[in-house]
């Protein structure tokens, strides 16, 4: 087990079914973890109904309410860090990242010296397709004003199309990730970046959803607004590597005192 993409669901009945067919049908070894927040229109049903198509490469988690983005992703950090992937996606569920760009990141993130890839609407070659002019806008100033006020180097710090390699994941502390929509994802670059961790960005074209509706509400953009400031603040203060405790068993304690003893009675 090697690559896992993480797809977290709400709604998405008319996504769910045909994004899974074009991954598996990469034929790339993917296993797929969807993460499905009670959606009513029966998105888990569906998942549930294709694992016996795709046994031991399709997992569904559910959880009880629409708790958001970020705590879905982090759930399955966890559940993928448990399960022992060395590579873990971040994707979409509605077709706006292509499938047949997963390899890419997985590429780039194995053999090209990155920790963090993102799959970058703002590098060359990057771009957008039937997205609304404001939406474009929107994005473009929301990642500039991230870049301004982290002093991160990433353009397209808002994308969630992004391949991690298992030691970044090993050494977050999951615990200190405070947002959950809009901002989660700038939030996870930086803590990376903030690590020393190497990020680098391929091109992509991001393509509007055709069906399905949009997650996007003016309580995302003013988290994503506000919350940059939040953590040019909170990153002051705070220790996001995660604490490996050190722990000397018994035996090798008494060990140590036993050496001790023999050396000064022989002194």
């Amino acid at each position: 087990m090697e690559k896992l993409v993480i797809i977290p669901t709400y709604n998405e009945k008319d996504n769910i079914s045909t994004i899974l067919l074009a991954i598996f049908s990469l034929d790339q070894g993917f296993h797929v973890l969807v993460i499905d927040d009670n959606s009513p229109d029966g998105t888990a049903d569906i998942v549930r109904k294709l694992q016996v198509k795709y046994p031991g490469l399709l997992y569904l988690e559910e959880r009880k309410g629409k708790l958001g983005l970020g705590t879905a992703y982090i759930h399955g950090f966890k559940w993928g860090l448990e399960k022992g992937y060395q590579y873990i996606f971040e994707m979409d569920a509605d077709f706006s990242h292509n499938p047949g760009d997963l390899q890419r990141l997985y590429e780039v993130c194995k053999y090209e010296e990155a920790d963090v890839v993102v799959g970058s609407r703002y590098v060359y070659g990057g771009g957008f397709v039937d997205w609304p002019r404001n939406r474009i806008a929107l994005s473009k100033g929301a990642s500039l004003y991230a870049r301004m006020i982290l002093w991160m180097p990433v353009k397209d710090t808002t994308a969630g199309f992004v391949c991690y390699h298992r030691r970044v994941l090993d050494a977050i502390n999951m615990d200190q990730i405070r947002f959950v929509g809009y901002a989660f994802q700038i939030e996870m670059k930086f803590v990376a970046w903030k690590l020393g961790f190497r990020i680098k960005e391929v091109p992509i074209i991001f393509r509007d959803r055709t069906n399905g509706t949009s997650k996007m509400n003016k309580g995302i953009v003013k988290e994503g607004i506000l919350g940059v400031l939040k953590l040019r603040l909170y990153s002051i203060f705070t220790h996001y590597r995660k604490r490996v405790k050190k722990t000397v068993s018994y035996t090798m304690q008494h060990d140590q005192l036993t050496n001790q003893k023999i050396v000064a009675e022989t002194k």
